[in-house]
């Protein structure tokens, strides 16, 4: 199992306070690593970080905004001073969903500047980490099914997620020969603090469930565990690959 396991490894995630980037923390704590907390509301990192505490993990707290590069430097910074930083998980992210014809410019600035630009600030400065010290690392960025597909209503969202699968693939070849790998998870619809209030209508939950050739949505548990993959030797030679947690969606 040791190419499953995490221990003596410090993974950084970002928006690790709720949803898919706390299950992937909780994740990744559960294989051995100790993990680095970021996001902007302290009071759910605290959270995450009793659980990982409670089960015998390691994990520390970064209250940061990871769109600025202050921001991700702090949680570089301490994930550095924890031990050998090996995995970065880019976990923030966020969506306001409307037509495309009178979409408000500051939604799809917002969406750009989280779910792009915070992307890119972390890859790069982790990236730039791992050169520096000659040493592997596995890098996953969290995508989502819409980076292959359209949804009405989703225009902004879509083009986000589009940038995210092809800043992964650009990334993984400009570092492979360097052995950092670069990989995205692009799960379909999971109910998180985020997705709740859409799913919450019954008409587009039930819309969404049959689009799925599954028949339910994916767990945050399923996500993160196909981010352990990625981030562990098990996938040594797995780069530039969009894992799809999908239930089938792009398939048809």
């Amino acid at each position: 199992m040791s190419a499953w396991s995490l221990d003596g490894r410090v993974a950084l995630v970002t928006g690790a306070g709720r949803g898919i980037g706390r299950g992937c923390a909780l994740e990744l704590a559960r294989a051995g690593a100790a993990v680095v907390l970021v996001a902007r509301t302290e009071s759910d990192l605290d959270s995450v970080a009793t659980e990982i505490a409670d089960a015998g993990g390691d994990a520390r707290v970064v209250a940061a905004d990871a769109t600025t590069a202050a921001g991700v430097t702090e949680g570089v910074g301490a994930a550095k001073a924890l031990g050998d930083l090996r995995i970065l998980v880019t976990a923030a992210g966020t969506n306001h969903p409307g037509p495309a014809r009178d979409y408000p410019m500051q939604w799809w600035d917002a969406l750009f500047e989280l779910n792009v630009r915070a992307t890119f600030l972390a890859c790069q400065a982790v990236g730039d980490d791992l050169l520096t010290r000659g040493v592997p690392g596995s890098i996953v960025t969290v995508s989502s099914q819409m980076g292959a597909v359209g949804y009405p209503g989703r225009a902004a969202y879509c083009a986000t997620k589009h940038a995210v699968d092809g800043l992964t693939r650009a990334l993984a070849v400009e570092w492979a020969r360097e052995q950092i790998r670069v990989n995205a998870v692009a799960p379909t619809f999971v109910e998180t603090p985020m997705t709740r209030p859409m799913l919450a209508d019954p008409a587009f939950r039930a819309e969404v469930l049959e689009r799925l050739p599954t028949g339910r949505l994916a767990t945050v548990e399923e996500v993160a565990h196909a981010v352990r993959y990625l981030a562990c030797d098990a996938s040594g030679s797995v780069t530039g690959h969009v894992l799809r947690v999908d239930g089938g969606w792009t398939t048809w």
